[in-house]
């Protein structure tokens, strides 16, 4: 009877060890597809970090070849400039990705148009020309490398996509004037913006449920610094530096909010470009900028 129970206890302990072996395998291998898969989102953001770069360079050198600055340029290379610093603060994951993607694409519209427009820039500026071309087919590339990422982490993807958090879309901000009566007017003069008005529309997203939601409005100024309250809160793993807390009653339909922002202390706006961004927790939702004169 005692051998029938070594016996017994030595293959219960036999199979415990397989299935502990078994589990640790399975573990490891998990471990090492999510390291490889942060690794190969961490390198595709540099790379496209890298590429709009390049072509903001293009834009600097266009501009300085003309004896009268274009107006579009300057533009578009501001737009280019917001999307850079927005890539540079945001995380690296397959939904940010995808966000910046669509981004480009409009811009690559944009600058299709505007390079339509300025024939005579292109005849003078052909280096420019060839080089954004250039610059076009390496974003077409790296946007296909993202394709392929992204179909291969689909079970990720729908994940975040699902996942029951508020998007908001027209995202503006701007200086304003708030006069005593309480009228505000637009301004794009530094000096004279009492605020910066910030107004977004929150989607409807039938995966939330209705009541009391909140967004963290985050306003940066030319200076890098964070206005309004700039204070933080983390999450997990990240903490968040915000300007205001933007709180609303969510009624399972579109809703328009705006908040206000003011400057550090008694002092003025600073000149230059604002960037305007909107998080759901840790999540950015959607980001925008601006320039006061």
């Amino acid at each position: 009877m005692e051998n029938k129970s070594n016996t017994g206890l030595k293959v219960g302990l036999g199979i415990a060890l397989v299935l502990f072996l078994a589990t640790g395998f399975y573990t490891m291998n998990l471990y090492k597809e999510s390291n490889e898969t942060k690794k190969e989102l961490n390198e595709e953001k540099q790379l496209v970090m890298n590429d709009l770069n390049a072509m903001a360079k293009q834009y600097d050198e266009a501009i300085a070849e003309n004896d009268i600055a274009n107006k579009d340029l300057i533009e578009a290379r501001e737009r280019i400039q917001g999307l850079i610093d927005s890539l540079r603060i945001s995380e690296t994951n397959v939904k940010s990705l995808w966000r910046y993607k669509t981004k480009y694409r409009n811009l690559q519209k944009e600058m299709d148009i505007l390079l339509a427009q300025n024939d005579s820039l292109r005849i003078e500026n052909s280096y420019l020309a060839t080089s954004l071309d250039s610059t076009r087919v390496r974003l077409e590339e790296r946007t296909m490398f993202t394709d392929s990422l992204l179909v291969q982490n689909t079970a990720l993807a729908e994940v975040v996509e699902n996942a029951s958090i508020l998007n908001t879309v027209d995202l503006k901000g701007f200086g304003v004037i708030e006069r005593t009566s309480g009228k505000l007017i637009p301004t794009e003069r530094a000096r004279r913006a009492d605020k910066i008005r910030v107004c977004f529309t929150v989607a409807k997203n039938p995966l939330v449920q209705a009541g009391d939601q909140e967004l963290y409005v985050q306003v940066i100024d030319p200076n890098n610094n964070i206005l309004g309250a700039n204070e933080q809160v983390i999450f997990e793993d990240k903490t968040l530096n915000y300007s205001v807390v933007s709180k609303f009653n969510y009624e399972n339909s579109n809703l328009n909010v705006c908040e206000f922002v003011t400057a550090k202390g008694d002092n003025d706006f600073e000149k230059g470009r604002y960037v305007v961004n909107v998080f759901n927790q840790k999540d950015l939702v959607s980001t925008s900028e601006f320039t006061l004169k």
